[in-house]
């Protein structure tokens, strides 16, 4: 086994509260390595038909989204790990405030930032065509401006080690039919670079990871059958795949890489 070199760090992750998700799945990831956590997340109520929710499908997604943390604390429980949960919206710059404050009280510092939390729009409102000024301002206002106000608080609380980790989309440079996830995205990954620049005097490492399509629960069994041949290493993509490369950027092995973006796509939209 790799040994990362993580045991007591502290890790703050957002975007937990789906059981298949890549939040959850890398906060468990790291709780194997003996890491403390901080793990927030918001509810996101959709509709969905509690019917379908057995299988996966955007039903499946979508319950799972409007849910808590229950699943990963029940887990963390088994796992006799130190963790702290918070349900929180990162769009708020007093909120951001408020879990820096709550993270630092409860364990002294911050040393990790997974930024995993993101929104879209499920109703169709994401073209040129159909775009509207709340689906822009929602999108930017989680996946841009929340995710500058979390690396902000990082860098202002910031102790001998840190490492940030945004988490993209393998389609950010062309994503039609949803122009404005994938220019947030997109956004993201010029953050992650720029800002890499501004913190590398600190010993701070910024870099994003961008997965293909990968199963969290949203991909039916027709759309995979869609996906998978357009996907070179022929399967979906697993949240294990991405908590692995988010595990190695996190850890000393990955001191000298910052400003970039992986792709975790199997040769998806290279």
């Amino acid at each position: 086994m790799v040994d990362y070199g993580l045991k007591g760090r502290v890790a703050l992750i957002t975007g937990v509260n789906n059981p298949q998700g890549i939040g959850a799945t890398t906060a468990l990831a790291f709780a194997h390595e003996g890491v403390k956590l901080v793990l927030v997340y918001k509810k996101v109520d959709r509709p969905f038909d509690k019917d379908k929710t057995g299988k996966n499908g955007v039903d499946r997604y979508y319950a799972a989204n409007a849910g808590n943390a229950d699943f990963v604390e029940s887990r963390l429980r088994e796992m006799k790990a130190e963790y702290l949960i918070l349900e929180s919206d990162i769009s708020d710059e007093d909120t951001v405030k408020e879990i820096y404050t709550a993270a630092i009280n409860r364990f002294g510092r911050v040393d990790i930032l997974v930024n995993n939390a993101a929104t879209d729009d499920e109703n169709g409102l994401d073209t040129i065509e159909n775009i509207t000024q709340k689906v822009i301002d929602n999108t930017f206002a989680v996946n841009v401006r929340g995710s500058i106000l979390m690396i902000r608080e990082l860098v202002n609380h910031r102790g001998d080690y840190g490492r940030v980790i945004n988490l993209s989309t393998d389609a950010a440079q062309a994503f039609a039919g949803q122009i404005t996830y994938g220019a947030s995205k997109a956004t993201l990954e010029a953050l992650t670079r720029s800002i890499a620049l501004e913190v590398a005097k600190y010993g701070i490492t910024v870099n994003s990871v961008a997965p293909g399509p990968t199963q969290t629960g949203w991909i039916d069994e027709e759309l995979e059958q869609a996906v998978i041949p357009l996907i070179p290493m022929g399967k979906l993509i697993q949240p294990e795949d991405i908590a692995d490369t988010i595990l190695f950027l996190a850890s000393d092995k990955a001191s000298m890489l910052t400003g970039q973006v992986i792709k975790v796509s199997g040769g998806h939209a290279l």
